[in-house]
């Protein structure tokens, strides 16, 4: 949600105003997509990629403000925490060399910013969560300056009426409290943007769906949480507590969270703009002066800025987005499966895979989601987030295989194809799935290599506690990550 809100207070009236302009923006927009007034002839990509801040010990550094005025760059924006940056990557083609353009862009848009932050003192570093955080890091205090992090914040403490409880099991156990949503700044995301007509929009969302069991298990990139080995991507049940406005009581009565893999197939993005408005009540009830009725009927396209604030504070793992480009409306699929990291190579060879299979996946005659039910694919995204690389995922046809026999033996000849079909040059489309392939049969990604390589830091090194063996472990990915060398060939000694 990057709209940018100014600090006030919430009445009812403001909430019962925002309830009749959301509804009316629903019912507009169900009239343009019955009209088909949507921008899709040109498919377009977008990217987004969260960072964190380090300092010469590889401690957060509070210093985004300092950073982003070094940088001066308006593609690099602020994010919720103030060890946090994002850059926005403007929309392009997937045909041709698109993708090694973009990485040679992304790149040299990385080092720029990273020329600049080292000036004002910090370190970039693309990791899902950084492991040198502690409670201490995770405070009001570390609130980006933003009045719109404040009312957010606000507004889910006062639907919850209590403290947020985070628990997390894995190798090792965390049980802890927060009094505001800083903890969901340790959560850096890269999300993949696809643009799509109203028609073939649930057919890519169930697509999505299906794989991202699988995408968490190549991913994975945060083992570690205040000092703890959690999940291989702890990342996925931090976001998910670190924003529930549910307190005990109401999850006991099936209110679903804010935080959402969903709870079925769809069969048109109309159902989930419904579902926001049918399930969840507003966190940020500002309205604007724009009539979308009046809009829509003099030929224009309506901001529908209620419908897409509602939207925006809706945290679905695939999120359905509305907007608007000069003056076109269109619709896009978001995927906000996966972490920031480990470097620019690997997160595009995510996206190959991504973006190749849900070509094939939402074009074939007897689709996955006809075949697989929902709550499968629900087991299938925690079981991916949990155990990384060495994930079980179900697959219909195959049954429960190990993720790296899923990919190797299905996945990646649909994701060459699905690139194909998109007009992906061979070699650009060989060397970023080839990472993939790498990646299943080394078993080693950002997670793994963040564990193993703790683990012998800690069996070397016995003399350092735990939080300078994670120090001394960040200081060698941070210096990996810039290299631009995928993660399976980083060394582990």
């Amino acid at each position: 949600m990057g709209d940018e809100v100014a600090s006030r207070e919430f009445s009812r009236q403001d909430r019962q105003l925002y309830r009749a302009k959301v509804r009316r923006c629903l019912d507009v927009f169900a009239r343009m997509l019955e009209a088909s007034k949507f921008d899709f002839e040109r498919p377009l990509t977008g990217l987004e990629i969260e960072f964190n801040l380090v300092d010469d010990k590889s401690d957060p550094s509070m210093m985004n403000t300092a950073v982003l005025e070094a940088i001066a760059n308006e593609d690099f924006q602020t994010e919720l925490g103030q060890f946090n940056i994002e850059i926005n990557v403007k929309p392009r083609g997937l045909s041709g060399d698109s993708l090694a353009s973009l990485e040679t862009d992304l790149r040299a848009s990385l080092n720029h910013a990273e020329e600049k932050s080292r000036e004002a003192g910090a370190r970039i570093t693309m990791i899902g969560v950084l492991p040198t955080l502690t409670r201490s890091h995770l405070t009001a205090e570390s609130i980006s300056h933003n009045p719109r992090y404040a009312l957010i914040n606000e507004q889910i403490f006062a639907a919850r009426g209590e403290d947020l409880h985070i628990s997390i099991d894995g190798p090792e156990r965390l049980s802890t409290y927060a009094d505001t949503i800083a903890p969901e700044a340790a959560c850096t995301s890269v999300q993949y943007h696809l643009q799509v007509s109203p028609q073939s929009y649930a057919d890519n969302w169930n697509a999505a769906q299906s794989i991202a069991g699988v995408q968490l298990a190549l991913g994975a990139n945060s083992p570690f949480l205040f000092g703890k080995e959690l999940w291989r991507e702890t990342r996925i049940a931090l976001f998910e507590q670190a924003t529930d406005t549910r307190p005990e009581e109401l999850k006991a009565q099936g209110v679903r969270p804010r935080v959402w893999f969903g709870e079925r197939w769809i069969t048109s993005i109309f159902d989930q703009f419904e579902e926001n408005v049918r399930y969840f009540p507003a966190l940020l009830p500002i309205t604007e002066d724009e009539d979308p009725v009046e809009v829509f009927e003099r030929g224009d396209a309506p901001a529908l800025q209620e419908l897409r604030l509602h939207n925006g504070t809706i945290y679905r793992w695939n999120r359905p987005v509305y907007d608007v480009f000069r003056g076109k409306p269109h619709l896009r699929v978001e995927n906000r499966v996966l972490p920031a990291g480990p470097t620019v190579v690997d997160i595009l060879a995510n996206g190959a895979f991504y973006y190749g299979v849900i070509r094939v996946l939402a074009e074939e005659d007897r689709p996955i989601w006809s075949r697989m039910s929902f709550t499968a694919a629900e087991d299938n995204f925690h079981q991916g987030a949990r155990n990384g690389i060495n994930a079980r995922i179900y697959w219909p046809g195959m049954g429960e295989v190990p993720a790296t026999e899923l990919v190797l033996r299905r996945l990646l000849p649909m994701a060459h194809e699905g690139l194909t079909r998109w007009g992906v040059d061979s070699a650009v489309r060989d060397r970023l799935l080839g990472i993939i392939e790498r990646r299943c049969l080394t078993h080693i990604n950002g997670a793994e290599w963040q564990v193993r390589t703790l683990h012998q830091i800690e069996s070397q090194e016995q003399s350092l506690d735990r939080r300078d063996a994670l120090r001394e472990m960040v200081g060698r990915y941070v210096e990996h990550m810039h290299s631009n060398e995928p993660v399976h060939t980083w060394p582990l000694d």
